[in-house]
Formats: structure tokens, sequence, C-alpha cells
């Protein structure tokens, strides 16, 4: 076995972080294993290393790794024009993260740089505890989208999103914002006087209900989300008209729908001490997902979508472990990712209880070309 070492830009020093990585307790094997031979077939099948109850971690990277135009991104070194360097650790170890991924040589590689650049900003990911995937998810997204933004003199629409709320609505732009995010209209209307109001949201992940305790469809779970809801008791607006709290009647649809959809079902209830995990069987379908019938008419463009990496959680709240279905951009087939772990799996063996994040596209991808 063989390690490599990763040279950052000299105009952009994390060598601290690369110390810290050292000083840490070593591992009981190297932190990359190379392959024999460099082959294009082994390109984006690089396993990740456990670093203590990472599993999260690696299933999501996994699943962003499956990304194509994210990855071309940064392999091609656009992201670098981009960069905001006094805020950019988090990408850059990404882009050099993805390029030990992408490069074909390594049967399996340590993301533990990366792990330490996020750790500065989010310290619960530096501790040996389970995490939660999504969340991890949505604090990786937003930090890329923080180092690679670009203002914009689009006029801010509405709310944002607590995923999203550092930033105001419309006004910068990302290849994070231009793959992930989508807007969703709240229709509004007061059950007292009909005065009708919009509120806009923006999402980089949904997440949706299980209606459902033994089996459902994906398509159910999107009925639930988008259904006509009532706002009562401590949930009633503040109506302009009436002047006071009052009953009111909501609805969602999706304004902007994105190229990629990311759906996280919500398979953890927490209330109070109350602690269960639904182990629902949802279908949810490999190819022509059709999200028109949640689209505002005027937006449904290529509204159906395939899929193309799944993050599954195995176990229950206290503990489990994570693992990823991934298709491969390259040999255009299906793997399984569980940690240093790669395995071929047919199409038939991607429909499971444990799927947690679903990941959809509405464009094929090509493998992500290098410069």
């Amino acid at each position: 076995m063989a390690s490599r070492s990763t040279k950052m830009p000299d105009d952009f020093n994390i060598f601290y972080l690369l110390k810290d990585a050292l000083s840490l307790e070593p591992l009981e094997e190297p932190m990359d294993q190379k392959r024999e031979e460099t082959n294009p077939q082994y390109q984006g099948l690089t396993g990740l290393r456990n670093l203590g109850n990472t599993c999260y971690m690696n299933a999501v990277i996994q699943c962003l790794s499956s990304v194509s135009p994210l990855v071309e991104y940064f392999l091609s070194g656009k992201y670098i024009t981009s960069l905001d360097k006094e805020n950019g650790e988090i990408a850059t170890a990404f882009a050099y993260l993805m390029d030990d991924m992408w490069r074909g040589d390594f049967d399996c590689v340590s993301p533990e740089v990366f792990r330490l650049v996020i750790g500065e900003q989010y310290p619960a990911f530096l501790k040996k505890t389970q995490q939660d995937a999504q969340e991890f998810l949505i604090y990786v997204l937003n930090e890329l989208h923080e180092a690679l933004k670009k203002s914009t003199k689009r006029r801010s629409q509405g709310t944002s999103s607590t995923a999203w709320e550092s930033r105001p609505s419309g006004t910068e732009s990302s290849i994070i914002t231009r793959l992930f995010e989508g807007h969703l209209s709240y229709y509004i209307m007061c059950l007292e006087c009909q005065t009708t109001t919009y509120k806009n949201e923006i999402f980089t992940v949904l997440s949706l209900p299980i209606p459902y305790e033994t089996e459902c469809s994906l398509e159910e779970c999107l009925e639930c989300f988008f259904q006509q809801d009532m706002l009562t008791w401590n949930n009633q607006i503040t109506c302009s008209c009436c002047g006071t709290k009052q009953d009111a009647a909501v609805k969602a649809s999706i304004a902007k729908a994105p190229r990629i959809v990311i759906f996280h079902l919500k398979r953890f209830d927490c209330q109070g001490s109350y602690k269960k995990k639904l182990k629902t069987d949802i279908y949810y379908p490999l190819s022509n997902l059709d999200l028109s019938p949640y689209i505002y008419p005027l937006f449904r463009k290529n509204p159906k979508y395939s899929l193309f990496a799944v993050v599954n959680h195995f176990g229950d709240l206290d503990g489990g472990h994570y693992t990823a279905f991934c298709k491969n951009t390259v040999s255009q087939n299906w793997y399984t990712f569980d940690d240093s772990q790669i395995s071929a799996i047919p199409e038939s063996a991607l429909q499971t209880p444990a799927a947690y994040l679903l990941f959809y596209s509405n464009q094929s991808f090509s493998a992500p070309v290098k410069n």
C-alpha cells in the first residue's frame, strides 16, 4: 500500500490543518490505498475511510461525488475564479477530495482534511459520535455556496428557509444555487376575509412526511407535503386586512424546480422524550418521476426526474449506520458504498426500507471532464 500527500495551492494555505491531521492518533491502515494501476473504469469508485462514526459523512460525500456537473466544476479548476479566499477552506478541501476520488488510482482515501476544515465551523462533526446525514448535507451545501457565491442584481423576494437563512433570497449565485436551489411558493388565504397572500421560500432539500407506517410511495409523500393545510390555534396568521390573528388555509407549489432535487424522508420522529424511527417501505421510481403536478404551471420545464443516488440509514435513532447507493457516470452501473467497501449492485436492489435521502436529476449525467 502507498500513501500520497495532498498539496494545496500556494496562494491558499491550509497547512495548519494538515499538521493537525498528522497529530491525530494514527490509523490502523494507510490513509490512502493505492491501486496497482490506474484505470478509467475506477474513476469515481473510491472508498472513504471511516474516521470513527463518520459513515454519515462518507455516504453524503459519495452522493455529491455522483453529481457530475458539480464534480467537473471542481476538477476543471473553475471554482478557483469564484473562491472567496477568506472563507474558502471547505471548498478547497472538497475540491482536493473530489480529485482524489476521481483519479481512479486509489481503492480508498481518507476524508480527514475535509472533516477537519468543516469541523472548524461545526465542531459537532469532529466528535466521534453519530450525526444526521441530512443536517451534514445542508451544512456542506451552505458552506460551498458561501465560499463560491457571486452577487447578482436580482431583487430579493419573499423569505428564505432555515437552511439558507444566512443569505437574502435570490441575490447570490453559485454552482450550488444553479444545481440544487429551488423555490417554493405558499398560497395563504385568511379564512375570515379571504384575503390571499404569497410567501416564497428557497430550498435545497425537501423534507417529506411519511403518511403511512407500513408502506407507501414517494408520490404519496409528495401529495402529503403539497396538500392544502389549515393553520389554526398556535399556527394562526396575522391577517393584514383583519389586523388580528386568524385561521388560514395554506398550500405550497414549486415556483422554481431545481436541476437536482433532494428528498429527505422524515423517518425520525422526536417529540420530547418520545423517539421513533419509521421503517416504512417507500417505493420510489428510478426514472420518470413526474413533478409537474406540484410545479406552478408557468414553470413546468423538464418536470421528469431520474434517481442517481440514495443515502440509506440502518438501525434506530440512538445508533445506526449509513451507506450510499450511487450510479457511476463512467460505467452507468449502480454501486453500494459502505465506507471503504464498494460493490456493484443491480437496480433491483435499490428499493429498501432504509432509504433516507433520495437524489434525483432532470438531466442525464456524463462522466466529468478534468482540464
